[in-house]
């Protein structure tokens, strides 16, 4: 028992004590408000509603809500830190808008709406959109949502951000959301959540402003679907950031059935137009494509990357990207699809798929080796077709 406890101090740096210490701290020196559905359960409570709450406190306050069902949309405008108790769950009924999207400019009904604000924590609760009441394509639902606004959200679950089934098309229904517009800055940690059930996509950072930190996160699709083609975590339009230590399953667009039929597709990690993105030592599997990067200078290592139904497991769509020590596990079309020129693929093993690289016509200066093949019986294929197949990312 004695060398159990010794491996497990080695393993956990001082630097993880210290900072959660000064975490605690830092909780109990802050001015607290109390939150709680009943006197029953919490009769030191202030407050029944959060937003009551939210709106009485001074920025830097901490509110904490205790366990219970929570009917009502919640604003957050400055800086808090917002920590629910186990057993939180915030189910809105009949969602109306709360704010406009930056890009689409589209209303935006969210579950819990950052805006302009900074330090802004979430922490512990359970989004869930089951009674949402939203009837149409807009306003687009959203659990968790920052615009213009930093922080970090943790250790919460994410559900339901769906719509009735004959709304499966619309492009709507994300888990959490990070946006910037008009010269705004978003710079927002997202960290061991649990997100399924959403109808468009699991995790997204989005515009030129947005950096995302994605860790940690365990994000679930809604498997084959008809409706609209879904993205477990995207980072695009200009957004940076970090995904890294991910599990993303389960993202299939079912009408693409084939390279010939395959109009969209759905993406486990998708990076669009966006560059110098870092994706690694993520776990990603049974999506439609499970890693697109669509970007310039991005590096893509050490992700273990399995079943590509129909497509592939890793496509390089730009300039300058990195491959490398990534394991990838059968996929449909190839392991790994190169369009564009001077990309490093270089220390990848392909295990049972139907081609191992795929280099489309006129890409040029990529080095594609060394890696390794196993059961694979077409190592690589110079040169290919591209792909027919497009990504659908949210905006």
């Amino acid at each position: 028992m004695r060398k159990l406890y010794a491996a497990l101090s080695l393993l956990i740096s001082p630097a993880f004590f210290l900072s959660s210490q000064a975490s605690a701290q830092d909780a109990w020196h802050r001015p607290t408000t109390v939150v709680g559905v009943d006197k029953v359960q919490c009769p030191n409570a202030s407050f029944s509603s959060i937003q009551d709450a939210v709106n009485a406190s001074s920025p830097g306050d901490l509110i904490k809500v205790c366990p219970g069902n929570y009917d009502e949309q919640v604003v957050v405008q400055k800086n808090l830190s917002i920590h629910a108790d186990n057993g939180v769950i915030l189910i809105p009924n009949n969602m109306t808008a709360n704010t406009i999207g930056a890009a689409s400019g589209e209303p935006v009904a969210a579950v819990i709406l950052v805006k302009n604000a900074e330090d802004v924590q979430i922490e512990g609760f359970i989004a869930d959109g089951a009674n949402s009441g939203i009837t149409e394509c807009s306003p687009r639902l959203i659990g968790i949502f920052y615009q213009n606004a930093s922080g970090a959200v943790r250790h919460n679950g994410v559900r339901n951000m769906n719509l009735a089934p004959t709304l499966n098309g619309c492009q709507s229904g994300d888990g959490i959301d990070v946006e910037s517009s008009a010269g705004g800055i978003s710079k927002v940690i997202i960290e061991d959540n649990s997100v399924h059930d959403y109808l468009k996509n699991g995790i997204t950072g989005n515009e030129i402003g947005t950096t995302v930190t994605i860790h940690e996160n365990t994000v679930t699709g809604i498997g084959a679907t008809t409706g609209a083609a879904q993205n477990g975590i995207q980072v695009g339009f200009g957004a940076a950031g970090t995904v890294e230590n991910n599990t993303v399953t389960d993202n299939v667009w079912s009408p693409c059935i084939s390279l010939q039929q395959c109009q969209f597709n759905a993406t486990g990690l998708l990076v669009y137009q966006s560059d110098s993105v870092t994706v690694r030592d993520n776990t990603v599997g049974s999506n439609q494509l499970n890693v697109y990067i669509g970007g310039n200078k991005s590096r893509v290592e050490r992700n273990r990357v399995f079943n590509s139904p129909v497509l592939v497991g890793i496509e390089l769509a730009g300039n300058e990207n990195e491959a490398t020590l990534n394991r990838i596990i059968h996929c449909g079309q190839a392991g790994l699809l190169v369009q564009g020129n001077n990309n490093k693929v270089q220390g990848n093993s392909f295990t049972e798929d139907a081609i191992g690289i795929l280099k489309v016509a006129g890409s040029t200066g990529n080095i594609l080796f060394p890696n390794l093949f196993f059961a694979t019986p077409v190592p690589l294929q110079d040169p290919a077709p591209q792909t027919s197949a497009q990504v659908s990312p949210v905006r």
